[in-house]
């Protein structure tokens, strides 16, 4: 496996771009094949979760043509339903979590499937409940082959329905919109996630023919229709890249530029980061973080201890806890960050308590942060990526502490950040990458 080693402490300076959103990118890419004609996506991050669902396309028989740097043509006219019953397909099925979003795609071209169990980050429990349960209220069933560690799903006729969702899961609002956007009659989905790459979904769809209302809101009705015709969309900029890179300048001292922030969307992130007493400067589309050698999270105006805490969008997304968490730890003063979503994702601060921060994990979701600032360094040790984000936040912690670092298993950080090594290295890091 290959590993990271870094000579931390240096101060970073420059501009940087961030890349196409992944968890957009997962949707969008799955949601070709719901119509036979051409769909262009501009924009797609070249990381290993995005490369293992279109490996999972090709294998199927899409032909995707790449366009340039970043834009692919995907074309679903043809594919095979055989496909899906290879050990190969299986293997790279079971990679990644967002293969999950090829469900509804699925039951549109074949009315039947067998499906494993996803792979992804091992953060915790992540249930299939709220796709199984959405889906099941269109006509769909689910049968579980404990043998196989199969599901088999199928249904005579895709019928809408008002759908009830247990939990606005994001991954399952998707499946549930591409499958209603061509089910027989009207659909309503309440409570429905509403984050930025929903909604990007849902205008693509609408572009392909899709006849959707509500977008923005946890209310969404949609008006079904036989056919989807091709389109062409462009991904989002990464939110979740874009506070990476604002934790790591704050952490690390430096002074950075971020190009292309989708500012409309930008509100929880800014939030995030203001609460630790970041300083934010925006300049048009771009953001702008000067050297701080000193910030402080901001007190509660009624004088209680500071919590910041994930939620349901437009809330702080769960993916920028870890990031916050080893913000947190360079900056001054007390906070309590609740991660609500995952009892396992918070399990990597032990590495930071033997690189010397002053935190304590309450239990599997609450962590007590005691910033002591820039003035206690970290220092540098071994470590292992355990999950995408906490592979990020170990990186910043990395770079911003004394000495050196190794970072084990970055096979996780690559799975979401691309090139992560040599476009930090561009702004003045020392990261090397030893295979």
């Amino acid at each position: 496996m290959a590993k990271f080693m870094i000579d931390g402490g240096r101060h970073l300076a420059g501009t940087i771009q961030p890349q196409g959103s992944k968890n957009e990118a997962l949707q969008v890419i799955c949601a070709t094949l719901l119509t036979d004609e051409v769909v262009t996506l501009h924009n797609i991050p070249n990381i290993a979760d995005v490369q293992s669902v279109m490996k999972l396309l090709t294998l199927l028989g899409v032909q995707i043509t790449r366009l340039g740097d970043k834009g692919y043509q995907f074309c679903a006219k043809h594919v095979a339903k055989e496909a899906m019953l290879t050990a190969t397909f299986r293997q790279e099925y079971t990679k990644v979590r967002g293969s999950i979003m090829l469900l509804a795609p699925f039951l549109i071209r074949f009315k039947q499937c067998l499906i494993a169990k996803p792979g992804g980050d091992r953060i915790g429990r992540r249930g299939l409940h709220a796709h199984f349960e959405g889906l099941a209220q269109l006509g769909i069933s689910f049968y579980y082959h404990a043998a196989q560690a199969t599901w088999e799903v199928k249904y005579q006729e895709l019928k809408g329905a008002d759908v009830w969702m247990s939990e606005p899961s994001v991954t399952g609002t998707a499946n549930l919109i591409m499958a209603a956007s061509m089910a027989k009659g009207k659909t309503i989905i309440y409570p429905a996630a509403c984050e930025p790459h929903i909604q990007q979904l849902c205008h693509m769809l609408v572009a392909m023919g899709a006849r959707i209302s509500g977008i923005g809101s946890n209310l969404l009705t949609i008006e079904g229709v036989p056919v989807l015709g091709g389109t062409t969309h462009t991904i989002l900029p990464d939110m979740l890249e874009i506070g990476s890179f604002i934790g790591l300048a704050a952490t690390t001292q430096s002074a950075l530029t971020i190009t292309d922030v989708p500012m409309p969307f930008f509100a929880p992130v800014w939030y995030c980061f203001k609460k630790l007493g970041i300083v934010l400067e925006q300049q048009g589309n771009q953001l702008h973080i000067p050297v701080q050698p000193c910030y402080k999270i901001k007190p509660e105006m009624d004088g209680n201890l500071v919590t910041l805490y994930d939620a349901v969008w437009p809330g702080i997304p769960a993916d920028l806890i870890s990031i916050a968490v080893v913000t947190a730890v360079h900056a001054q003063g007390h906070m309590l960050i609740h991660q609500k979503m995952f009892e396992s994702r918070l399990f990597f601060v032990d590495h930071l308590i033997e690189m010397g921060a002053r935190l304590v994990l309450c239990d599997p979701h609450r962590v007590h942060i005691v910033g002591l600032g820039n003035s206690h360094k970290l220092q540098g040790t071994h470590m292992s990526s355990s999950d995408i984000r906490a592979g990020i936040a170990l990186l910043i912690a990395a770079l911003a502490a004394e000495g050196s670092s190794t970072i084990e298993n970055i096979s996780q950080i690559d799975r979401g950040y691309e090139y992560i090594d040599q476009r930090l290295n561009a702004l003045g890091a020392s990261i090397e990458r030893v295979e």
